[in-house]
């Protein structure tokens, strides 16, 4: 340690003493030089309490320890709370440096605000739309206190890689670098995350225009203990045929409860609403059983206060806590530490997954993770799709994907971001009061993120945005905001460019059925399931958001839990390799290593066993009654092309899991169907996108805003995929 340590300033040297740290770690040491030395990115990936941030902040702090004048590092988080976090974390270091540290967001307090208004210095800690108001409405403050900036560090860059957000943070760094002269002498950036797919290709992402080289840092020191068990779960027949039968849920209550009680875990429940059953539950089971409540729900819709005293109460390590939470707790908060991690239901994705992992198993304690997955008893009316025990195949194709081959998904870097795009030119119009049409294109395309916009697109746009009076043209050429313009970016709701997707009621004849959140395929006349039934959409109100269904015929429906997140080839082909070889489980040495328990076997066994009977290896669409089912085993950019291309030839389709069910059809006509049309070049992705209302396109928070054509292409690769299509019809059904 001793030659790493003696370059970090006196005072940060002394603080690790008072730590009592005997060495530190391997990625810290190995940061200390690239970071210093200010020329370069520097990106450190490394698993879940690592010391990532230790790892930037010990060089940071010690390269920033003299200068007085103008905040030295920006620290950019995607939450709030992780903002708090960090300021509580790096409190006792400040105060050896006596630098200041300024959280800034909507619920900072002013005081520290103001503090840093009138003296900028040290640490600005800060969310993408605080900086962004800062931006707008304060540009001449911001070129003044940020012009001798010397880090920006994102923390968690995962969760914005790929993402609109993430693109509206690449472009706030663009712009800061232009405000603040810095565009020659750019602003050294610095990525921390645990979970970063295909790393060779992230320092693109973290500064598309490639103006300084970038170093990557990763920790070869991995987890020493990981204990993993998947448990399966059987949801009865007819839940109402006796008293005697427990729903699958309540049995996976039952277990949590008996698990968790009386230390601090975390349940990831996926969807909001069983977060809340769950949590209801459980605290139901505690009062029955007179105990105090140790159980507690965290989601977004929940009010501030209640996260935070969660995230205090697990943080104090004083009371047992379980947290059944969304995503909500899967980003780097510091809770303490917390026994194990429980997954009710598959996982949205692996790196999800090895994220919530990474969550448990701090200060020298095994990982460990447990999965609770729920399938379908079995009838003689049950669907394939039951039968095949897709949800669990799934969750063991996502551990073996994390464990085995440590692959994670890459982030989606060939999206358009128009919403967003959108969003950034009334953001830098707003921000300079008027700006010209090349300035714009020179600011945020060619030195900016938005590399997949050309020049034609902008102009298609420009023009658009002029038309519904969002901008308008002066006589000298400069854009200035329009009426429509004004009142978007003076509204507080400007600054963050995400939206959640909308729900829509679900509704037949009079009875509203629930609702769903409409961020995936719906088209009229296409058949869904809804509280395991099947209906047909009958007519999509937008206006009032509204999808109208009649009940309709078709045997059980498969339990489907649809998460809106996109599955990827990989994860599909991983499944289809398991149930190729019947085996899941992992290679240790000359071991197997079984994770399973007895009932996930069974399980597991009559899914291996339907495959084969099936004979789903060599014949990929397979005849049951009257339905047809493809199982094309690739991700959902595939499964929605092949459904929307079926559609458009006349067929009544529904897909779930990744498999495609067609109505009153046979396998023959399928695939002659789908072999003619790849016989041909297959529709481009906007054409077929062209397919879906006007209304399901509205996605991102300012689509409304843009051209039709233009919405249509953008959604048209979010969705869709027809070459690998056209290349899966060819090698599978020919």
């Amino acid at each position: 340690m001793i030659e790493e340590y003696q370059h970090l300033d006196k005072r940060v040297q002394k603080w690790l003493f008072n730590q009592g740290w005997p060495d530190l770690r391997e990625i810290q040491k190995r940061a200390i030089a690239p970071i210093l030395s200010g020329d370069r990115d520097v990106l450190i990936s490394a698993s879940t309490a690592a010391g990532k941030t230790e790892a930037f902040f010990l060089p940071a702090c010690s390269a920033i320890a003299e200068e007085k004048n103008g905040f030295g590092i920006l620290y950019i988080s995607p939450l709030k709370a992780l903002i708090n976090d960090q300021y509580r974390r790096l409190e006792s270091l400040s105060e050896m440096l006596d630098m200041q540290v300024t959280p800034w967001h909507g619920d900072s307090l002013q005081s520290k605000k103001k503090k840093a208004k009138n003296n900028p210095s040290g640490i600005l800690l800060i969310t993408p739309e605080s900086l962004e108001s800062l931006l707008v409405r304060e540009p001449g403050w911001v070129k003044q206190s940020f012009t001798s900036l010397k880090y920006i560090v994102i923390d968690e860059f995962h969760a914005f890689v790929g993402t609109e957000r993430g693109q509206q943070l690449l472009s706030l760094l663009t712009r800061l670098e232009h405000i603040t002269c810095r565009i020659s002498n750019p602003i050294p950036r610095v990525a921390l995350s645990a979970t970063l797919g295909e790393l060779e290709k992230v320092p693109l992402s973290l500064r598309p225009n490639k103006s300084l080289p970038c170093e990557t840092i990763t920790s070869s020191q991995h987890q020493s203990t990981l204990k993993i068990q998947v448990k399966g779960y059987l949801e009865p027949v007819d839940i109402m045929a006796g008293d005697t039968l427990t729903s699958a849920e309540q049995q996976i209550c039952q277990e949590i409860f008996s698990l968790c009680r009386g230390d601090s875990h975390l349940v990831f429940a996926n969807s909001r609403s069983r977060t809340e059953s769950i949590a209801a539950h459980l605290s139901d089971l505690c009062e029955q059983q007179v105990v105090p409540n140790e159980f507690f729900p965290h989601h977004g819709s929940l009010a501030k206060e209640l996260r935070e005293d969660l995230e205090s109460r697990l943080q104090k390590e004083i009371l047992p806590t379980t947290a059944i939470c969304t995503m909500t707790l899967e980003l780097g908060i510091d809770i303490g530490k917390v026994s194990s991690v429980i997954q009710v239901t598959a996982p949205h994705s692996v790196s999800s997954l090895r994220q919530r992992l990474g969550r448990s198993g701090r200060r020298n304690s095994p990982a460990i993770l447990r999965m609770l997955i729920a399938e379908n008893e079995l009838s003689d009316k049950s669907n394939i799709v039951d039968g095949l025990r897709l949800e669990l195949v799934q969750s063991l194709a996502m551990i073996r994907l994390l464990i085995v081959d440590n692959w994670f998904e890459p982030a989606d870097t060939e999206q358009m971001h128009l919403s967003t795009f959108l969003h950034q030119i009334l953001a830098v119009i707003a921000q300079w009061g008027s700006v010209r049409a090349d300035q714009l294109y020179s600011l945020l395309c060619e030195q900016g993120s938005f590399k997949e916009i050309s020049i034609q697109h902008f102009k298609q746009l420009l023009s658009h945005m002029c038309t519904v009076q969002l901008i308008q043209q002066l006589n000298s050429g400069e854009l200035v905001l329009g009426i429509e313009g004004e009142r978007l970016t003076n509204s507080y709701t400007f600054y963050a460019v995400f939206k959640t997707p909308e729900e829509f009621r679900i509704v037949t004849g009079s009875k509203t059925l629930g609702t769903l959140p409409v961020d995936s395929l719906i088209l009229k006349d296409q058949h869904i399931i809804f509280g395991g039934r099947r209906w047909k959409v009958t007519d999509i109100d937008n206006e009032k958001k509204v999808i109208y269904v009649t009940p309709t015929k078709g045997g059980k429906p498969p339990k489907f839990n649809g998460s809106g997140m996109s599955i990827y080839d990989r994860v599909r082909q991983e499944m289809l390799s398991i149930y190729r070889t019947g085996d899941y489980r992992i290679d240790v040495g000359s071991k197997k290593i079984d994770f399973v328990d007895n009932l996930g076997r069974q399980l597991f066994q009559e899914g291996a066993y339907l495959f084969k009977e099936a004979n789903l290896e060599k014949q990929p669409v397979y005849q049951s009654g009257k339905h047809s089912y493809i199982f094309s085993w690739m991700g959902d950019k595939v499964v929605n092309t092949l459904t929307v291309l079926l559609i458009k030839s006349g067929y009544v389709c529904s897909n779930f899991a990744g498999v495609i069910e067609v109505q009153n059809s046979n396998i023959y006509d399928i695939t002659n169907c789908l072999i003619d049309l790849a016989k041909d070049e297959l529709p481009v992705e906007a054409e077929l996108a062209e397919a879906l209302s006007l209304q399901q396109k509205l996605i991102e928070k300012y689509d409304e805003y843009l051209p039709e054509d233009l919405l249509t292409e953008c959604y048209g690769r979010k969705a869709f995929n027809s070459r690998a299509t056209k290349q899966w019809i060819l090698g599978s059904l020919v």
